[in-house]
């Protein structure tokens, strides 16, 4: 048996996961231990080396957009950078009608990139839109560096992030879809091989297909080993049946997490980076008797990757399942509507659009900080912050709430609201319950 074309692949396939720098704790890693790679030691120099790692962001402006909504873009693209554990040098922005098929910007902002590139200290080229491998090649190829897209970037988060089975298991399956149509890049070298007269395609074409094959039987194996993961899912939800299900659901990074911990007293992870929470967690709650399963789950974004919300829609189930819906929104943020449309979109996609909502608009502290000066009179913000919730109830038809998580400010008329609605789904679908609680009609204690 000749091990040559193996071992070239391995080769080949270890510099292409270097190149989008997945974690070594990340599950694609295990397919490279189970093709008998042992790249480790380079995976930590390579991630967990001193210095931080570096970049510069690059997006197009397309007809329709502006200038405005493509600086906020690029603010989210640097937030997911830095959780990435890479700093920001500086952002490459052009107006095009679409992007250039070949190398995304034109030739004229390459060059301009490069000459930045050649003369500071930079190790990564950011794209903010999801690159076909072709572009992503010749972009390389120009800069002489490394390119990561958007998807790529949340794909190494979430490698990250994973902490449960499950969770590992979506990530790598999301990874290996991403990588699948990726592989023709790395085989150029053997293209060239053995190409001699009378060939067409060289001795890589063939063994580009036969690791598509390894690579696509891995998939399929993932996937029958989270429909197993959703099997047992199933029969633990069962046995939750006939109690109330909430689910906390919101852009990434709006504070479900701490929401999550006031309402549940449990200490569930929560940070000041995008997709701090991953897994979902679920914990059974009670008000004055009252029992009901509250669950945090991932938090949304805008252009998340279709082969990532494809591979996280069990971990979405929570939601799907859910009696009610709790839409979590950072109002403090300029363009916090467009992050409820773009959650209210994915809702759509899950068929969740119909069930009962309260949105909880969070960080009211932040909002009052940016929005009002030390030397406004408290009459006048008072007036202001009234319009504003006003404005809201009108379009929510009352089903919102203003509150400040990391204050604990108005979170007892939260709790209250929450009550209120539970009790009256309980009353609606098993009476027959209300007979066990004593002291029903009271609020929640505080």
């Amino acid at each position: 048996m000749n091990y040559l074309p193996l071992t070239l692949f391995l080769h080949s396939f270890s510099s292409f996961l270097l190149l989008l720098r997945i974690p070594q704790r990340g599950g694609i890693f295990l397919f490279l231990k189970e093709l008998n790679l042992q790249k480790e030691e380079k995976f930590q120099v390579d991630y967990n080396g001193e210095r931080q790692e570096t970049a510069v962001l690059v997006t197009v402006i397309q007809k329709g957009n502006s200038d405005e909504q493509a600086t906020e873009y690029l603010d989210e693209l640097e937030f997911l950078a830095l959780t990435d554990g890479v700093k920001t040098l500086k952002r490459f922005t052009q107006k095009l009608q679409y992007p250039d098929t070949k190398s995304y910007v034109g030739k004229g902002k390459l060059e301009e990139i490069k000459q930045y590139i050649e003369n500071h200290a930079v190790d990564l080229v950011i794209i903010d839109d999801e690159i076909s491998p072709s572009q992503q090649r010749n972009i390389e190829k120009a800069l002489g560096k490394k390119v990561l897209d958007r998807s790529m970037l949340i794909l190494d988060i979430f490698a990250q992030r994973a902490r449960t089975v499950q969770a590992k298991t979506q990530v790598e399956l999301a990874q290996l879809q991403y990588m699948l149509p990726r592989l023709k890049g790395m085989w150029t070298h053997l293209e060239r091989q053995r190409g001699g007269t009378g060939t067409r395609g060289g001795a890589g074409e063939k063994e580009i297909e036969t690791d598509r094959r390894v690579a696509e039987k891995k998939i399929a194996a993932l996937k029958e080993k989270l429909k197993e993961i959703d099997k047992q899912n199933i029969v633990r939800r069962k046995n939750r049946s006939e109690m109330i299900r909430v689910a906390l659901v919101g852009y990434t990074n709006v504070g479900k997490s701490t929401l999550m911990n006031l309402l549940s007293k449990e200490n569930v992870f929560a940070e000041d980076k995008l997709f701090a929470t991953l897994d979902t967690t679920v914990r059974k709650v009670t008000f004055n008797t009252i029992p009901f399963l509250l669950s945090d789950t991932v938090g949304f974004i805008r252009k998340l990757p279709h082969h990532l919300i494809e591979s996280f829609k069990s971990t979405l189930d929570e939601a799907i399942e859910a009696d009610i819906l709790l839409h979590v929104v950072d109002i403090s943020h300029p363009a916090f509507e467009d992050q409820m449309n773009v959650v209210n979109e994915i809702l759509k996609d899950l068929h969740c659009a119909d069930k009962p909502v309260i949105v909880i608009f969070n960080k009211m502290d932040l909002y009052e900080q940016k929005q009002f000066d030390d030397y406004l009179p408290d009459e006048v913000k008072s007036s202001l912050l009234k319009e504003l919730k006003e404005s809201w109830m009108g379009k929510t038809h009352d089903h919102c709430i203003f509150v400040s998580a990391i204050q604990n400010r108005n979170t007892a008329d939260l709790r209250q609201l929450l009550f209120e609605k539970v009790k009256k789904l309980y009353l609606e679908r098993y009476p027959y319950k209300a007979g066990y609680w004593h002291d029903y009609s009271e609020p929640p204690n505080q």
